[in-house]
């Protein structure tokens, strides 16, 4: 069966929502190759199999660099760990408001890095309003005081693609990086939907990592296909010069590492990844384009990722989760996310609309 076009669940207890896309499975490719590293009998610990060994190559050869590769369970500690090799503890780092390490990584960053500050840019631009940072944005920060007092800015983070499912082009990543560079700036990209901004933009992964200036990656994987596991990408390998240590001291060290990084291998053959990410796109698209059909409910902006947002009435909302639909509200003025995954099918989109007109008339 075409990637494109994924089975419909068909048990009802198995309907598939729009909550998140950590709701999907594994894609049958890496659920493969994860089979294959389980029949392969023994193999070394903590890394130093040939499965991780051919998944970072594959990842070097994706990028077409050199860089250095380390795998962890989740995005949070990829996130986490990323900073803390890239600051001290009286450093910060700019990131938005809305950003995953500001909001929903339970202080990681500032653990991990026994200390280091976040810097929120607030900015009342049209593309913070899309959940971007901007150049200038990080120049207000990284000006505001120079005095021993205030944590000295060290990093800006970004999230490719952003909380909002908005995408940076490579132009805007490249101004990021100009900017962060003006100050003796690191440039980290939480990349826990890196592949929809890549299948949005349809550049390489090289153009809107290393080559826009980008120092470290955090690649995700498990919101595209994969059962568990992120690899964290330094371009700047002198950056992950203690990594191992911080990442066995964490206790994201895997002993059995080629369950991690063998569904990889799936996942980046025959750019399975990139086809996931258009796929998940795509259905996001049908559903925008079905939901402004719909009167009484305002969608806030075009999806260029694998999510919708829109503001939905009260009784709208609830009246969905009658029908056991599940999404978030996180928002201000009643906004609701909608996202697709790599095995949303047209059949479940058009579900969720067709329950919209009944509810909206």
């Amino acid at each position: 069966m075409a990637l494109s076009t994924p089975p419909l669940h068909t048990m009802d207890h198995a309907r598939q929502q729009f909550a998140s896309d950590n709701y999907a499975g594994t894609c049958p490719q890496a659920l493969q190759s994860l089979l294959q590293a389980n029949d392969s009998g023994h193999a070394a610990a903590y890394g130093d199999d040939p499965w991780t060994e051919r998944s970072s190559n594959m990842l070097r050869e994706l990028f077409g660099i050199d860089c250095d590769v380390y795998y962890v369970f989740n995005g949070t500690a990829a996130n986490s760990l990323a900073l803390a090799a890239m600051c001290q503890s009286y450093h910060s780092v700019i990131c938005t408001p809305m950003a995953h390490i500001e909001t929903d990584e339970c202080g990681g960053p500032e653990f991990f890095s026994n200390g280091s500050k976040l810097l929120v840019a607030e900015n009342q631009s049209e593309a913070a309003r899309l959940g971007k940072l901007t150049p200038e944005a990080v120049e207000t920060l990284v000006t505001r005081r120079k005095d021993i007092h205030y944590p000295r800015p060290k990093v800006v983070s970004i999230t490719q693609a952003t909380e909002l499912g908005t995408v940076y082009s490579v132009e805007d990543v490249r101004a990021l990086s100009w900017m962060a560079k003006k100050h003796q700036l690191k440039l980290h990209m939480d990349g826990a939907r890196f592949a929809n901004a890549v299948a949005h933009l349809g550049c390489s992964p090289a153009d809107i990592t290393w080559r826009a200036g980008v120092d470290v990656l955090c690649f995700g994987g498990t919101k595209n296909g994969l059962p568990v596991g992120e690899a964290v990408v330094f371009f700047d390998r002198q950056l992950a010069q203690d990594l191992a240590w911080r990442v066995k001291q964490a206790g994201q060290l895997a002993s059995k590492m080629r369950f991690i990084s063998a569904p990889w291998v799936g996942l980046l053959e025959n750019d399975v990844w990139l086809h996931n990410a258009r796929h998940a796109n795509a259905m996001a698209q049908r559903l925008y384009q079905g939901l402004v059909t719909i009167a009484g409910l305002k969608v806030l902006h075009a999806p260029q990722a694998n999510g919708v947002f829109a503001q939905l009435p009260a009784p709208v909302i609830a009246a969905l989760r009658e029908r056991g639909w599940k999404f978030y509200e996180f928002i201000a003025g009643g906004g609701c996310r909608f996202m697709c995954a790599w095995d949303t099918t047209e059949a479940s989109v058009d579900a969720l609309l067709a329950d919209l007109r009944q509810i909206l008339p």
